[in-house]
């Protein structure tokens, strides 16, 4: 049953994908290097980061249990509750030290995670929004950054603008302003001058224009060019910005396969995993290998 799934998938993939082979970031989204279907236990996963060559520390919804799963084996190796019920988002490893993000801004900082016994310590950041869902380790600044999926409303005055807050690791404190701030405006016309395949809006037989949200659901940073992958999973779209915030790719996910992308995560060499939640079909972890002669920045 498993294995005619796989085949099934990689046919819809091969067929459907919207994505060209990419050759400014590296990978070809039509072609997955491998695709796990993840067991029951994490159906819901929605973080993920990556501890080694062949092992990735995972979340999943309103569940205060971090899990070990050994991607060569395909399963859990390990696992381990956390103490405090919520609805955790988003991981981060800074050596050995787990970071687990609530969608109310709290951070859990678990010590020692490889041990048989390990420390918590609990960070209330104090963040306005609501919903934050991206979460990764900014290893060059020494800092977290978590992004909001929740965005500013009609009347704010700043409804086009999308925010990634910064938690340092020197201070523990949330810094006080955005560290990213990204204009959608610039988007859509990054996307348009690019003729990227997106979604569009507008009445027809008028002149339309890109549908794109941004509202990320993960973060990772490229761990070899230092850019910033921004998972939107409610429109299954991937953004790529540079070190300074500038948007440097768009690529939508293919919607069979990503049915709704919550995690991101790279290897050291930069192979990237993106977990998608399952809902009446298993959840799925799918692998792109880094092939660097295709990266122009």
């Amino acid at each position: 049953m498993m294995k005619t799934f796989f085949i099934i998938l990689l046919f819809i993939i091969n067929t459907f994908c919207t994505g060209d082979p990419v050759m400014n970031i590296g990978y070809y989204f039509s072609t997955p290097d491998q695709i796990y279907l993840l067991p029951e236990t994490l159906l819901e996963i929605s973080g993920i980061a990556g501890l080694n060559e062949s092992s990735i520390a995972c979340i999943q919804d309103e569940h205060a249990t971090i899990y070990i799963h050994d991607i060569d084996k395909n399963q859990i190796v390990k696992e381990f509750n956390i103490g405090d019920s919520g609805d955790y988002e988003g991981i981060a490893r800074v050596n050995k030290t787990l970071f687990i993000l609530r969608s109310d801004g709290v951070i859990n900082e678990v010590t020692n995670f490889e041990s048989g016994k390990f420390d918590k310590t609990i960070h209330k950041t104090g963040i306005e929004w609501k919903d934050n869902e991206g979460f990764c380790y900014d290893q060059k600044n020494n800092r977290l950054l978590i992004a909001p999926k929740e965005t500013p409303g009609k009347d704010s005055g700043n409804k086009n603008m999308r925010y990634i807050y910064g938690f340092s690791l020197v201070s523990d404190k949330l810094i006080n302003e955005p560290v990213f701030r990204f204009d959608l405006e610039v988007i859509k016309k990054f996307a348009l001058d690019n003729k990227i395949k997106v979604p569009m809006k507008g009445k027809k037989g008028e002149k339309q224009e890109p549908d794109l949200e941004l509202r990320i659901s993960a973060l990772g940073i490229h761990p070899v060019t230092g850019n910033l992958f921004a998972v939107s999973g409610t429109e299954r779209i991937l953004y790529v910005f540079d070190t300074k915030g500038n948007i440097r790719y768009i690529q939508r996910l293919n919607s069979d396969l990503f049915r709704q992308p919550e995690g991101i995560t790279f290897m050291k060499n930069g192979d990237m995993f993106i977990s998608s939640e399952g809902k009446k079909k298993p959840a799925t972890l799918v692998r792109f290998n880094y092939k660097p002669g295709n990266v122009a920045f």
